[in-house]
């Protein structure tokens, strides 16, 4: 599974998986995937259905990506996941998980794969607030980040400063240990204590983000609250856990 491209060093790409979780964004989806086979041409495009009810794997299928369909809605933590598991079993050397909403703009994957491909982190983090962006977001969800990133930074002794981001970039070494241990329920701030402390490299790197395309976030008022008191705890809990690839 090679891509016979050549890196910014000249050195042969190995082929690249790109992990879309999705549930029902039908609305997106196709979007979605029309995008990023127009932009990377050259990337695996496979959409995790997190037991969509709606037509999202069928759009899927109908723009080119591989979709797996899980029987039962696992969470976004669980869909992902399962597309790491994939990137293993197959031997992709790099893996990006891209939301299906239609946030994540294609034309910004190469600013996560780079850094990976130079050999400069193992784990890419696309960040909204690394340095001034066109995103906007409202500001009880920017508080909520802000307390996230200090929060890790409290455990890990490193600073992000968007933890919440979903859009990122693994190679091989980092896909070893999101495979085996990922949280179910917004598994993003907690991984990046995971991987930390598993001695890989987690960079950020700033990209522009766009507002989803259709329909409404999961994430209420009443959820964002919840959000940050059970993600705050399983940050304090992983960090007091050994690490899964022991020296």
């Amino acid at each position: 599974m090679e891509f016979l491209g050549k890196d910014g060093l000249g050195n042969t790409m190995k082929s690249t998986l790109v992990i879309v979780p999705a549930l029902n964004e039908a609305e997106n989806i196709g979007h979605v995937v029309q995008n990023l086979k127009t932009t990377s041409p050259w990337l695996d495009v496979l959409v995790i259905d997190d037991g969509s009810t709606d037509q999202t794997a069928e759009v899927a299928r109908t723009q080119g990506a591989k979709v797996i369909s899980l029987p039962v809605n696992l969470g976004i933590g669980g869909a992902v996941q399962t597309g790491f598991l994939y990137a293993v079993k197959n031997h992709y050397d790099v893996a990006l998980q891209v939301d299906g909403d239609g946030q994540h703009r294609a034309e910004e994957i190469k600013k996560l794969i780079d850094p990976i491909l130079l050999g400069e982190a193992d784990v890419t983090i696309g960040s909204r607030f690394l340095a001034k962006t066109s995103y906007k977001s409202a500001i009880p969800r920017r508080l909520g980040i802000y307390i996230l990133s200090k929060t890790i930074q409290s455990v890990v002794r490193k600073s992000y400063t968007d933890p919440t981001s979903g859009f990122r970039a693994y190679n091989q070494k980092a896909l070893r240990v999101v495979s085996t241990h990922y949280s179910t329920d917004y598994p993003e701030p907690d991984s990046i204590v995971t991987l930390v402390k598993n001695g890989l490299r987690v960079i950020e790197v700033s990209v522009e983000m766009d507002a989803r395309l259709s329909g409404n976030s999961s994430i209420t008022p009443f959820k964002s609250g919840y959000y940050m008191v059970k993600v705050s705890l399983a940050i304090i809990l992983n960090s007091m856990m050994s690490k899964i690839w022991p020296d």
